[in-house]
């Protein structure tokens, strides 16, 4: 929620509004059309002598001028706000806008216009007529925005125009207070599959974290109400003069990376039917279903950079809030996450391969959309995928994406992209224009690594 007065102080016409200049430059086409005939008939008067022409003229060109100077001598001030739920939406979702007006003076106000600046493309921008406002009354009303394009979206500032009742002249303040609309990649639900050389989320396959692996590698606590006797630790008893209890085998949440790909020459076309956006869309899909399946997940693109990058691990955190946090924070890098003008994907092996974040080197899942690749991306994107984990990668041909006959360059053909990738142990699927990606992901759970798939070739 946002809040804030007109820029300059308190409220429009309590600081004269930017001095009387800044109010004479509110004359609307109708108030400049009354002065310049009130000019000219009073200027045609004085050389045909003519009296009452001269009475015409001066009202015509007073009028606007008197309506300037009470508009600038008016002393109410309002306040306004605007509240945004929610902040974060989902492409082609709607977000609704509460707009409040406050009347803090003990005048009531006259005629007037509230809007409010958003991007065309969020739609057509909001303007609402306030009639009168009591002193200390309040008025509020809303709006509703939406975007089929992801992105982060400024609203504001919120602007208050006053006008007087013949609308000869009009003038715009701007509050100060701006909110930020986010708008996320569209996911999919997908099918709660067994991708092949991968536990599930919780741990339940080879890797467990155990607290208790012997007497010489004991971590315990302190004793709490309910723990069994049995589990009292009495050389930690002994050592710290309180009762010890060894800690029970935890077990370690299975990591996922999702890499994504996002090399400006991988892809063709652009719009929300693009190559690179199914791809974007995908790893936000990929992400969401791994932290409902329980997985640590961490999200990687080419050029190297990790999503968390901070926190020790680099993966999301094991759960409540730190892990909404870091979901957060990787839905918000995808719906900005534009091309990169890199040439491979080495940052990203350099990545995987250093970054072993508590385990193996690249240990866990690992889940890849790649573009168009050449014959030494190809070779790289192949080592990317490290034996202790499974490896799943959608591959995509942009051409056909973006209804091309053939890349202007030459390219191995997607067949071949795709056998490579299964020779060094890749479940590796095309993913052709028009493709919903729960289907590839259910023949993701069905596949097994370096055996070739019926379906998703393009």
């Amino acid at each position: 929620m946002s809040a804030g007065a007109p820029d300059g102080a308190g409220g429009p016409g309590e600081h004269g509004h930017g001095g009387l200049r800044a109010s004479l430059s509110g004359l609307t086409t109708r108030g400049r059309s009354f002065l310049a005939a009130g000019i000219a008939a009073a200027a045609c008067a004085y050389v045909l002598g003519q009296g009452e022409l001269l009475r015409v003229g001066l009202l015509l060109a007073a009028l606007p001028l008197i309506c300037v100077l009470a508009l600038h001598r008016t002393r109410y001030r309002v306040s306004g706000s605007r509240r945004l739920t929610p902040g974060r939406v989902s492409a082609g979702a709607e977000a609704r806008v509460q707009l409040r007006m406050d009347n803090v003076s003990r005048l009531p106000t006259g005629l007037l216009m509230l809007q409010d600046r958003v991007p065309y493309v969020l739609g057509p921008r909001p303007r609402f007529v306030l009639d009168r406002v009591e002193p200390g009354g309040r008025r509020e009303v809303s709006y509703r925005v939406r975007s089929d394009l992801r992105g982060r979206y400024p609203l504001g500032p919120l602007q208050l125009r006053l006008t007087d009742p013949f609308g000869l002249v009009e003038l715009t303040r701007s509050f100060s207070a701006h909110d930020t609309l986010t708008v996320v990649p569209r996911t999919e639900p997908l099918p709660p599959v067994r991708i092949a050389g991968e536990a599930s989320g919780y741990g339940d396959g080879s890797r467990r974290s155990l607290a208790l692996a012997g007497e010489d590698d004991v971590i315990p606590r302190g004793y709490r109400r309910g723990d069994d006797l049995r589990r009292v630790h009495w050389r930690s008893t002994a050592r710290y003069g309180e009762l010890m209890v060894r800690r029970e085998e935890q077990p370690q949440r299975s990591r996922a990376t999702v890499l994504l790909d996002t090399r400006r020459l991988a892809y063709e076309g652009a719009g929300p039917d693009s190559a690179f956006e199914w791809a974007v869309s995908g790893a936000a899909s990929a992400l969401v279903h791994l932290l409902e399946q329980g997985f640590s997940v961490r999200l990687l693109t080419d050029t190297g950079d990790a999503v968390p990058g901070e926190g020790g691990s680099g993966f999301s955190a094991s759960g409540g809030q730190d892990s909404a946090e870091a979901a957060g924070l990787m839905m918000d890098t995808l719906a900005v996450v534009g091309h990169s003008d890199g040439a491979g994907l080495s940052r990203a092996y350099d990545a995987l391969r250093g970054g072993g974040f508590g385990g193996g080197p690249g240990d866990g899942l690992l889940i890849a959309f790649l573009g168009d690749l050449d014959d030494a991306q190809t070779e790289l994107a192949a080592k990317l995928r490290q034996r202790s984990g499974g490896a799943v990668a959608f591959v995509l041909d942009s051409a056909a994406w973006a209804g091309q006959a053939a890349r202007p360059h030459a390219l191995p053909s997607v067949e071949e992209r795709l056998g490579r990738l299964r020779d060094a142990g890749w479940t590796a699927l095309a993913a052709p224009p028009g493709t919903a990606f729960g289907e590839l992901w259910k023949q993701a759970g069905t596949a097994r690594s370096g055996i070739g798939t019926t379906g998703g070739r393009g």
